[in-house]
């Protein structure tokens, strides 16, 4: 056959973009783009835009009611709540008809999830224990962003085995809901009572709601909406509206057994959070100035409590917990996972930046601390080596693909 005549290559007919929206690391990808492009502009010249536009002042009113915030904020505060909604979602999920509904397993990552919010927060503490401003940084290195740890598993591709993606995944479900638990009692200002009120009877509504049935996502959304503009103005953060309504959608239709509009909905939401919510939020918040940071700066207690507790406390948590709960026999070491791989695996878990970032803004952001360090730079220093450390032990532990 000559030349001519030699057959035409296959047509894709997935676009470039289409092809790469299906990568499973396509998340974890467009976070490190944003959080790039945010310390791209932040150090150059491109700086004073990039303040500027993220405190672009963004009002809404209706009547004698005002919701009037920075871009930032709104960045923070709304599309934070829709996250945590996808959050609540995975979570009755999970609890109900997912793999938390057996008991055999909750416990590993359970414990695992205990340690790895326990021993961070602690390396913290002992950092700033004599700062009491600092210390209401101490959840910052609690925190995982599974969709980042996620993204660094799948460059490994098929090596990994299912029963690591189910542990890392059912870790950051119990991580995520003792960050919800820590927002609601440690991060919440002073109260609103009339405020609260609102929110009682939005929550009531949700279960008259439920006792009859309901499946309409307008009326969810609309109620939703309502709960978190009263939930802002509560004085708790606007978040966790988010996770409160997700407890509401029903996981079955009462006329279709074979639908589930929970599932439904999460599956529509998992593209807006992984490829505009977080994104969004990286680039938002991840713009560290380093022109003018000093030694003393970067070795301030502050980034580096949260650095050792992101890289070493994590690590000391999830595994050292996890060992401790399979020699007492209280579990077993997952089918396809070594102690190696277990390793990398609690190291993936240091990576918290969004979640972290999230944390950090509401424990420095009222109170101007912040001027004499940025917790920021500890965050993503401590996230990089994480996740350097955990790629490089699961590539170094788990058994090679065949076409290698």
């Amino acid at each position: 056959m000559n030349e001519r005549e030699k057959p035409s290559p296959p047509i894709n007919d997935d676009s470039f973009l289409a092809s790469f929206l299906k990568l499973e690391s396509a998340g974890g990808i467009l976070l490190i783009f944003a959080a790039v492009l945010a310390s791209i502009c932040a150090n150059t010249p491109l700086q004073e835009y990039y303040v500027l536009f993220m405190d672009i002042p963004v009002e809404i009113r209706v009547g004698a009611l005002e919701v009037a915030k920075p871009l930032l904020l709104w960045i923070n505060d709304g599309l934070m709540a829709i996250f945590f909604f996808l959050v609540g979602l995975e979570l009755k999920r999970e609890l109900i008809e997912g793999e938390l509904s057996d008991r055999r397993n909750i416990i590993l990552p359970g414990v695992g999830a205990i340690g790895g919010m326990a021993v961070p927060a602690l390396i913290y503490a002992y950092f700033n224990r004599h700062d009491s401003a600092a210390m209401a940084g101490w959840a910052i290195p609690a925190a995982t962003d599974i969709a980042f740890a996620l993204g660094v598993l799948s460059l490994l591709g098929s090596r990994v085995p299912t029963s690591i993606k189910i542990f890392l995944t059912s870790l950051a479900i119990f991580d995520d809901l003792g960050a919800i638990l820590i927002i609601a009692f440690f991060y919440t200002e002073e109260l609103s009572i009339a405020a609260l009120l609102v929110v009682g009877c939005c929550v009531l509504t949700l279960v008259l709601l439920q006792r009859l049935k309901a499946e309409s996502m307008s009326v969810f959304v609309f109620i939703g909406i309502v709960m978190w503009v009263a939930t802002l103005k509560s004085g708790v953060h606007a978040t966790l509206a988010g996770v409160v309504l997700a407890v509401f959608i029903p996981i079955r239709s009462k006329t279709d057994q074979n639908y589930s509009p929970l599932k439904s909905l999460e599956h529509d939401l998992h593209a807006v959070v992984a490829f505009f919510v977080l994104p969004i939020f990286a680039f938002a918040n991840a713009g560290i100035n380093l022109t003018n940071v000093s030694l003393e700066q970067a070795l301030h207690n502050v980034p580096m409590g949260i650095t050792l507790g992101l890289f070493v406390g994590k690590q000391a948590g999830v595994f050292g917990i996890c060992w401790l709960a399979i020699r007492l026999k209280l579990t077993s070491l997952p089918l396809g996972m070594s102690w190696a791989s277990l390793y990398g695996t609690s190291a993936l878990c240091g990576i918290g930046f969004t979640m972290s970032l999230f944390i950090g803004s509401l424990a420095f952001e009222q109170t101007g601390v912040d001027l004499l360090f940025d917790d920021r730079l500890g965050i993503i220093v401590g996230s990089l080596a994480a996740g350097l450390v955990g790629y490089a032990v699961l590539n170094f532990s788990l058994p090679k693909s065949e076409s290698n």
